[in-house]
């Protein structure tokens, strides 16, 4: 698909299933949640790149006491909307992670296959603690036993663009979450 084209790209947004208002409402309940949480105690903010950037920066804006932030870059669904099964590790931490409660911020829950690899990775380095918070959960795809600590939303099994999820590196830009539809849907 020509995605520079407009008329194709608007027509891969089918629905708008999470607005901007709900994601920023339940952000700054997360912020809280983590500020309540770990108050005084070092806190390290971990993003699984590329999709969880944008949710990272508005959360860790939310959170008002000191904390640091990282990234790691892990795949698994390439150019598909289907997850490939294989995960790679393909960018690590910059910190020792041992003197740190850790959380891992993730964008999308959903087989679990990449996230638990990434918990297994960071657990053997022994941090202080190790949490996940979630944007999305879709645990109908789930085939690991998985759970988030916290999670904002849960939704059904659609593929879902937007607040930096992607297709094809595009819609990373919408600030809100819909649902993408290869052969073109609603507008949003």
């Amino acid at each position: 698909m020509n995605f520079a084209d407009p008329e194709t790209y608007r027509s891969g947004i089918n629905r708008v299933l999470i607005s901007e208002d709900e994601i920023k409402e339940a952000i700054k309940k997360a912020g809280k949640m983590i500020s309540d949480s770990y108050d005084g105690r070092p806190l390290l903010l971990v993003s699984v790149l590329k999709g969880a950037f944008v949710f990272l920066a508005d959360l860790c804006r939310a959170v008002d006491v000191p904390c640091e932030i990282d990234f790691m870059e892990a795949k698994s669904y390439y150019a598909d909307t289907k997850s490939s099964g294989s995960v790679a590790i393909t960018m690590d931490l910059k910190h020792d992670i041992s003197k740190y409660h850790v959380i891992i911020v993730e964008d999308i829950i959903d087989t679990g296959r990449t996230l638990s690899e990434v918990i297994k990775l960071l657990k053997a380095r022994e941090p202080l603690s190790l949490r996940v918070i979630t944007l999305l959960d879709k645990p109908s795809r789930r085939v690991v036993e998985l759970e988030a600590d916290y999670s904002l939303f849960t939704i059904p099994d659609l593929f879902v663009i937007g607040y930096g999820l992607d297709y094809g590196e595009y819609y990373r830009n919408l600030p809100y979450i819909a649902e993408y539809s290869e052969g073109g849907g609603e507008d949003a």
